[in-house]
């Protein structure tokens, strides 16, 4: 029974990770630019139906929403390799752009883009058999992402409370930014994404750079190959929903294993095998090698150290000929070598996966998806970067002359420094305590 899911792209690096996404789910499902099919694997279409609706002509079509309030992005798409394979009705544009500014985003400018945008959704979600879910991706530091991009969520999730809404969110990174005013759209659409969403995978550029460049070797790493990384990825999370496997999971088997508490569904992605290219042939990938790289601090796509915090749960997906035997044994050994880095008031923390089929070019691979108390770095580094600005009214009028209240702002940063403190509270948290303490903070 195929299980549909709608991607939603928003603003530029949502469309730009969106699109390299498709470039690579496209490749595993052997569908070319233009939507026709030249695979040679019949397992290839049985579920191509989990991210493709297949037209009158045999045309297979993304379900794709793609959606940007400036024209800029969109026409890149269109004149790109994969221009032909999306439909023309789901590019949603407007003309002005969001300026940076999560408040033209989320008030003024996206406003007015909504209702099309939701139509289009709306299409879709009408011509799945069975709507699992959505996954959106988008980046919490520019204005549309991250404005938009929670607009959509909310609106989304008012709609179909019932369905999985996971999002892949580029979060601003420690060193780089690319705008002054990320902190403000980042802590604003935080303050959203922990109400709204079932799953966040935090994506962060400079984490991605560091894998490049270390882990890969390329010198000059550019957008493309992190965004190849993410594609990686994203792929391998619903990788069980399109090709047969051994053991299963899907949207919902991963937030229901994942998430222990509502608002504690922020997550470090990673992926195994990364080697460098002229390593490649010296390496025999084995399992027991994927859980040591795919476990490597220096493997996450987010730049949070995970030693310094403790994992809640973790879910491991491997893909290829590879034996469950193996896959448990190493995932029991991990749990056992490394005790004090899970909570032990969670019994068995991995929840495992295995896919037959492995992504072109490898025998075997594993997608990792941690949640780790140590994204707290992340949240307090925003935090305090907000209350900097924030103490000094910077920026400010940008946001207010749209509408906005400051009240807003004093929200979200104390919502933001409410899911630090739970993350930090859950983390010290061991079997013994009584739960009485804990309890109040969860039922806020």
């Amino acid at each position: 029974m195929p299980r549909d899911i709608i991607a939603i792209q928003c603003g530029q690096a949502g469309n730009q990770i969106g699109t390299k996404f498709w470039e690579v789910i496209s490749g595993e499902h052997g569908i070319d630019g233009s939507g026709v099919y030249v695979g040679d694997n019949p397992l290839q279409l049985e579920r191509a139906d989990v991210y493709f609706n297949e037209s009158g002509n045999g045309r297979y079509v993304p379900r794709a929403v793609l959606v940007d309030l400036e024209p800029g992005t969109m026409d890149a798409i269109r004149g790109g390799p994969l221009g032909q394979l999306f439909r023309p009705d789901n590019f949603v544009f407007g003309q002005n752009g969001a300026g940076n500014n999560w408040a033209k985003g989320h008030y003024t400018e996206g406003a007015e883009l909504i209702e099309p945008i939701l139509d289009v959704v709306r299409k879709e979600a009408e011509g799945c058999d069975s709507l699992q879910g959505f996954q959106i991706t988008h980046s919490l530091g520019g204005g549309t992402g991250s404005g938009l991009g929670t607009l959509l969520i909310s609106k989304i999730h008012e709609e179909f409370p019932d369905r999985i809404l996971s999002s892949y969110s580029v979060v601003p990174s420690p060193k780089v930014s690319d705008a002054v005013v990320e902190p403000y759209n980042a802590t604003l659409s935080v303050h959203q994404l922990v109400e709204n969403t079932d799953m966040t995978f935090c994506i962060d550029n400079e984490a991605l750079y560091e894998i490049c460049f270390n882990t890969l070797k390329l010198t000059t790493p550019n957008y493309s190959d992190l965004n190849h990384l993410v594609g990686s990825t994203m792929s391998g999370v619903t990788t069980c929903l399109r090709f047969p496997g051994q053991l299963n999971a899907d949207l919902r088997k991963l937030a229901v294993n994942l998430v222990p508490f509502p608002r504690l569904h922020f997550f470090m992605p990673g992926f195994a095998p990364l080697t460098a290219r002229n390593v490649q042939s010296f390496r025999n990938v084995t399992v027991a090698e994927l859980t040591q790289q795919m476990f490597n601090a220096k493997n996450m796509m987010a730049a949070c150290d995970p030693r310094h915090g403790r994992y809640l749960t973790v879910a491991a997906m491997f893909r290829g000929k590879v034996s469950m035997k193996d896959v448990d044994d190493q995932m029991l050994a991990i749990q056992n070598k490394n005790s004090s880095y899970f909570v032990d008031w969670i019994p068995n923390n991995v929840k495992t996966a295995v896919c037959d089929v492995p992504p072109k070019g490898l025998n075997m691979s594993a997608t990792f998806i941690g949640n780790n108390t140590a994204i707290q770095q992340l949240f307090k580094r925003v935090s305090e970067q907000f209350t900097a600005m924030f103490r000094r009214k910077a920026f400010l009028h940008w946001y207010t002359s749209e509408g906005m209240d400051e009240m807003e702002f004093t929200e979200a940063e104390a919502n933001m420094n409410d899911l630090v403190s739970e993350y930090q509270q859950y983390q010290e948290a061991t079997a013994e305590d009584d739960g009485e303490e804990g309890q109040e903070v969860a039922q806020e």
